[in-house]
């Protein structure tokens, strides 16, 4: 316990300084973490390609070994939730907020600055959709389950508490109880505070302009910001207060649910027999890629490999930075899956999710840009990213309807996510897999204040940069958790490998006596 207080005390005092710094110096913050993040990118802009590249593969090669029927928890432990509330709870930690943020917007933006020069229109097309389903496909999710998994696995098969350190010991020992320990404990709470502020400053401004879309009397302004945080605060502490199964589970299951409605509204009022084809075609068109994108540097191109920084790198350095909170929080709702049933789920089921939502919404978007007069990408690129999907709804007939839906599902997504990662770090900075009410309280106050106060300073893109950052260690210590992964199941293995071998000693032997004795 006096490991896990230091660890919540040196965290809040490091949150709490950044913040400061940001108030008094936000100059002084950016160039600094500027200058550190293009020293990071350029020298170690391959770590992120490869060893997500490399976090993908070893989970599928754990899903189909002989490791994949090994239980995440005793081996008669049946999963705690169905998977539909698993599924829910997946979207509602992962990148929920980042589908309706980019569903979009990304396709188009990607449309108008390839990474490649396409030979005409339609290749820009292709281009565009790929690249979308790209970011937040099977890469995206790997890291997510590397951290999961590895986090499932000791925690509920190994019985270690929730910090993360615990996932290394078979590789440092008792070393994780000392300094060691306590350092990446930390790391991974700032990753997580960072990770998640940003995403929810994400989240904010989107908010803000469908409600001053929907309502011109409201401006899209840092006063609209702050009321929707306070309003999400609320609800999210409220939430948090009443545990895993009730709050989080609820609001999960609601965003699932809005999310499929939404989802079918636009797939109905757009071009269904559009949507099919380019779901079929993009599709294959993203897995004929997968490899090449995968490694893809940009090396002898300066606008590829812009490309390549700008979006890729940032996308999986924004990833690996929150991998610990979505990572933990997986973990706490897989128990008693087997690792091929949790990789499989957490790897495939949102990827697919990912592509339908994408050819829905961003080819739809697209279908707009290039065979109509509707230049939806004009109007997001005069008023801002985060009206593009209202620009998209006012298409269609009961525009104002599925706007105000569209706004009601950021808020769940806002809180179920903000409840889930106030959890988490109630775990992070206490090794209880069921942290206290008051700590999940103060871990809600200071997410909400942090991300309060860098939108209040115009501090988002620092915090974005500072991800980038914060990404370098996290990844390495993702390649560790994989190989400390790996040596606890061959150890695993090697012992039931062992007690069978006693086994069958022992029943070969029986035999010869029993017939001795009969003819005795």
């Amino acid at each position: 316990m006096k490991k896990s207080n230091s660890i919540l005390y040196i965290s809040l005092t490091l949150i709490f300084s950044f913040v400061v710094w940001g108030l008094t110096s936000p100059k002084s913050l950016e160039m600094t973490v500027n200058t550190i993040e293009s020293f990071f990118t350029n020298q170690f802009g391959w770590l992120y390609l490869m060893g997500t590249t490399g976090f993908l593969v070893f989970l599928l090669y754990l899903a189909f070994s002989r490791f994949g029927s090994i239980k995440l928890g005793k081996d008669d432990e049946k999963p705690e939730f169905s998977k539909f509330t698993w599924f829910a709870f997946l979207f509602s930690a992962g990148t929920g907020i980042g589908l309706v943020f980019y569903g979009v917007a990304e396709p188009l933006i990607h449309f108008s600055n390839p990474p490649v020069e396409p030979s005409d229109q339609v290749d820009a097309a292709n281009i565009a959709m790929r690249s979308a389903f790209f970011h937040y496909g099977l890469h995206a999710w790997a890291i997510f389950g590397t951290v999961a998994l590895a986090s499932a696995y000791f925690n509920y098969r190994k019985n270690t508490t929730g910090l993360i350190s615990g996932i290394f010991y078979p590789i440092f020992g008792d070393r994780v109880n000392g300094p060691l320990g306590k350092m990446i404990d930390i790391l991974t709470v700032l990753a997580t505070t960072f990770g998640v502020a940003t995403t929810f400053g994400f989240g904010t401004v989107q908010i803000g302009g469908g409600i001053s879309h929907l309502f011109p009397t409201i401006p899209n302004s840092i006063t609209t910001y702050l009321c929707i945080i306070g309003f999400a605060t609320v609800l999210y502490i409220l939430s948090s207060q009443t545990g895993l199964k009730r709050g989080i589970k609820y609001f999960s299951q609601i965003n699932m649910t809005l999310s499929i409605v939404l989802l079918l509204f636009v797939f109905v009022m757009g071009n269904p027999q559009f949507i099919m084809s380019l779901i079929s075609n993009s599709t294959s068109d993203y897995l004929q890629n997968l490899v090449g994108m995968s490694l893809f540097a940009g090396s002898f191109s300066e606008q590829s490999s812009l490309w390549v920084e700008d979006w890729t790198i940032f996308y999986w350095a924004w990833y690996i930075s929150w991998a610990p909170y979505v990572g933990s929080f997986i973990a706490r709702v897989s128990k008693g899956r087997t690792i091929r049933e949790f990789v499989l789920g957490v790897i495939a089921a949102p990827t697919a999710f990912g592509i339908i939502w994408f050819s829905t919404f961003g080819g739809t978007a697209l279908s707009f840009d290039l065979f109509s007069e509707v230049g939806i990408s004009q109007v997001m690129n005069t008023q801002g990213v985060e009206y593009a999907i209202f620009v998209l709804l006012d298409q269609f007939p009961l525009s104002f309807a599925s706007s105000l839906l569209a706004i009601v599902l950021l808020f769940t997504y806002f809180i179920a996510s903000a409840d889930s990662a106030t959890y988490v770090l109630g775990i992070q900075t206490t090794g209880n897999l069921n942290p206290s009410n008051k700590i999940k309280f103060i871990w809600g106050v200071i997410v909400s204040g942090v991300t309060s106060l860098l939108l209040w300073i115009g501090g988002l893109n620092a915090l974005q940069t500072t991800l980038m950052i914060v990404a370098l260690p996290i990844v390495i210590l993702m390649i560790l958790m994989n190989i400390s992964l790996f040596k606890s199941l061959k150890e695993e293995e090697e012992v039931a490998n062992s007690n069978n071998i006693r086994k069958f000693e022992k029943s070969n032997k029986s035999v010869p006596e029993q017939v001795a004795s009969k003819y005795n």
